[in-house]
């Protein structure tokens, strides 16, 4: 900025801040000189490295009470094979699932110093950076209403000193999250406090039936190894599933294999959506006709995978889909099951499961009867 001829050349501009001459003495210009020779040029990744000390440094502070401070864990020998979300609602006691995705979406959680999708498996060895979080405000929520604490009570058909399995009440969710306070695992933890619950596997909110939890994380390894067998497709099935079903339209008799891959996208609002797709992963589901009423099946249904909606998705590819699904059914056909026998909710349970523990020694065969408005509505159903 110019000013007159007599008058140094000034920054800032006059009139914004206070306006700075050099000191024209000999002993200020060679103050100067001396301070430029000594200024460094940093590169753009030692600067990247000053600022993560510096976060690093600040995220150590001590945190204001009630939050956690950052720590850096190091994945045990027996977490291999985890998913990272699954090994941070573990760290993060009381989480709800919504905040663990939040925090590893926006790239406060670290896996090796680098940024993880929640999916990702982890591997033994590997340091997970898990942020601070305000875990007193997490645990402020309302507890589960007495009313559905004593129902899930109810609903436990199996209990030893590894495992604890409930009968799940169709529309309840297997875990919190958005718009879900209290899904099954969060009840369960407020019934046993002291037992450090851990969810096995999922089952979707519509559906009913068995849903395993661990008390010990020797059962909970072990039992997340045999579903990975089910869900590589690499074996005969380490964990054996059976459901129930009531099928729209004639199935024919025998055992009708669907081999066909299912992909999980997402639509318009995040919902996902499920669909045969050659690109999709491996899925297997077997097929059993029990018997006929008023024209639909009433069928047994054992699968090899463990895919996300694959009964309800290889039910609609054979042009079957299953009684109830506003998802993949028929909503006309729909209509008429909640008019003439009182369905309101996809017929769909998950009936039986064995599998073993301690290498096979000892084994587990858990059944769950029908849900009781399901049976109801079949015998409705001439």
């Amino acid at each position: 900025m110019a000013g007159s001829a007599d008058e140094p050349l000034t920054w800032p501009p006059r009139g914004r801040w206070p306006r700075t001459v050099p000191d024209p003495s000999e002993a200020g210009l060679l103050a100067l000189i001396n301070f430029q020779r000594n200024q460094t040029l940093i590169s753009l990744p030692e600067c990247n490295r000053i600022n993560r000390q510096m976060t690093d440094s600040e995220d150590r502070r001590i945190p204001p009470a009630g939050k956690s401070s950052v720590r850096l864990i190091k994945v045990p020998e027996d977490r291999a094979g985890q998913r990272l979300d699954n090994f941070l609602l573990g760290q993060l006691k009381g989480a709800p699932r919504s905040l663990v995705y939040k925090l590893v979406r926006s790239g406060q959680v670290r896996v090796n110093g680098g940024r993880a999708k929640a999916e990702r498996k982890l591997e033994a060895g590997e340091e997970v950076r898990v942020p601070p979080v305000n875990l007193a405000e997490v645990g402020d929520k309302a507890p589960p209403p007495a009313g559905f604490l004593q129902r899930m009570e109810q609903a436990i058909v199996f209990e030893d000193a590894r495992l604890l399995v409930i009968n799940k009440p169709s529309g309840v969710a297997s875990h919190g999250g958005s718009g879900i306070s209290h899904g099954a695992i969060e009840t369960m933890r407020a019934l046993r406090p002291n037992q450090g619950l851990e969810l096995v596997h999922r089952l979707d909110r519509d559906t009913s039936g068995l849903l395993v939890m661990a008390k010990k994380r020797s059962a909970l390894s072990e039992l997340q190894a045999l579903l990975r067998e089910d869900h590589d497709g690499t074996g005969p099935g380490g964990i054996r599933k059976r459901y129930l079903t009531l099928l729209v339209g004639r199935m024919p008799d025998g055992v009708m294999s669907v081999d066909a891959p299912l992909h999980v996208g997402l639509r318009q609002g995040g919902e996902r959506h499920v669909q045969v797709n050659a690109a999709g992963k491996p899925s297997l589901s077997h097929f059993r006709v029990l018997e006929r009423r008023g024209g639909h099946s009433y069928c047994e249904v054992k699968i090899d995978t463990g895919r996300t909606h694959q009964i309800r998705v290889h039910a609609q590819h054979i042009g079957h889909p299953v009684a109830g699904d506003d998802k993949y059914g028929d909503p006309a056909v729909n209509k008429r099951f909640r008019e003439q026998i009182g369905l309101k909710r996809l017929f769909l349970h998950a009936a039986s499961l064995e599998f073993a523990l301690d290498g096979g020694k000892v084994p587990y065969v858990l059944n769950a009867p029908l849900a009781p408005e399901l049976a109801e509505a079949l015998d409705r159903l001439r």
